[in-house]
């Protein structure tokens, strides 16, 4: 089944701008009806960030192959397969051959079933209850259970948004017949809600040093202040870290600082050096190197797409200052700073 490209959008530029400091998706939900339908395709060069999401995900790929990075796993994704992600893991699609990928995506919160009550409420939410780290995430194309995802997701669409009392109903019926298909498919998995509950603990025994790196990310950061913000010890936090997101803490502030001087790119006239210098970067070309890795453009090249109304001779001189978003302190290449 084919998405219809004129109804699709750009997987990079929908998705990874609402990537916020600690790598959560925030999707703008109707908060009296958090559900919604998109169809997207993405190019080879940008590729959305690791990130994590307190809704529940299924993703149709329609078109082209992708891999499914949870964590530290990698998950080769074909046509016709499906996916489904919980609200824990911290994943992403990375395109891997031309042509493009091409995907129906559908968000949901799980309130929306648990709003109405009734025991069963639960036990349709339980394959996103259940992903241990071996949890199966794609549901083969052979299956035919993917194909009839699909159908129903472009039900769902037709419905958005759903103003009336029927249009509602509806949806919630094709979401729950949705997830009939996917507990029947997830019957023999064998995984207990300790797994959901570990991990969620996890995140937030994490929390303090979120908080302290939104505030602090210009400054130099070291792996035993990490660890002291936590109440850990360094060694125990490393690994505690790369289980709980899937990433180093190292990567994980990286991207922070790369998001801030992604806004201020796109916002600004700063200069490269005054972005560099103000998101933790004293090296003006590591922070290159770095934003190139993770963004793969250019920070030229990225204000250029995001910001075209700025000439671009003049852009590393003569910026109009903007009040810093922290005060900023010089920074070293990685060891164990940041």
């Amino acid at each position: 089944m084919r998405v219809p490209k004129e109804s699709c959008e750009d997987h990079f530029r929908v998705l990874d701008p609402q990537i916020n400091a600690e790598g959560i998706h925030v999707w703008p939900f109707d908060p009296s009806f958090p559900i919604d339908v998109r169809f997207l395709t993405s190019g080879l060069r940008q590729n959305v960030r690791m990130n994590r999401h307190d809704y529940f995900e299924v993703v149709y790929l329609s078109a082209g192959t992708a891999d499914l990075h949870i964590h530290d796993r990698s998950l080769p994704f074909h046509t016709g397969d499906v996916s489904i992600v919980g609200s824990t893991l911290y994943h992403r699609l990375e395109c891997r051959t031309a042509p493009p990928f091409t995907v129906a995506a559908l968000f949901f919160r799980p309130d929306l079933l648990r709003a109405e009550g009734g025991a069963d409420c639960t036990e349709y939410l339980t394959p996103f209850l259940l992903q241990d780290s071996q949890f199966p995430h794609i549901i083969p194309a052979k299956t035919g259970i993917p194909d009839q995802v699909f159908d129903l997701m472009e039900r769902i669409r037709v419905e958005l948004p759903a103003r009336s009392a029927l249009a509602r109903l509806s949806v919630k019926t094709y979401l729950k017949m949705i997830l009939l298909l996917l507990v029947k498919r997830y019957s023999s998995y064998v995984g207990t809600l300790e797994t959901f509950q570990r991990q969620q603990q996890a995140l937030v025994r994490l929390q303090p040093l979120f908080n302290y790196v939104d505030k602090h990310y210009g400054e130099p950061l070291r792996v035993v202040q990490a660890a002291r913000v936590c109440g850990m010890s360094e060694s125990h936090f490393l690994s505690f870290f790369k289980r709980a997101t899937g990433q180093s803490f190292l990567a994980y502030l990286n991207h922070c600082r790369i998001e801030r001087a992604q806004a201020l790119l796109a916002t600004t006239e700063r200069s490269m050096s005054d972005i560099s210098q103000e998101t933790g970067f004293c090296d003006q070309s590591y922070f290159g190197s770095v934003f190139r890795r993770l963004v793969s453009l250019t920070p030229s090249a990225y204000r250029r797409q995001f910001r075209p109304d700025v000439s671009g001779h003049n852009r590393d001189r003569g910026a109009v200052p903007i009040e810093p978003l922290a005060r900023v302190a010089s920074t070293g290449r990685p060891s164990d700073r940041a």
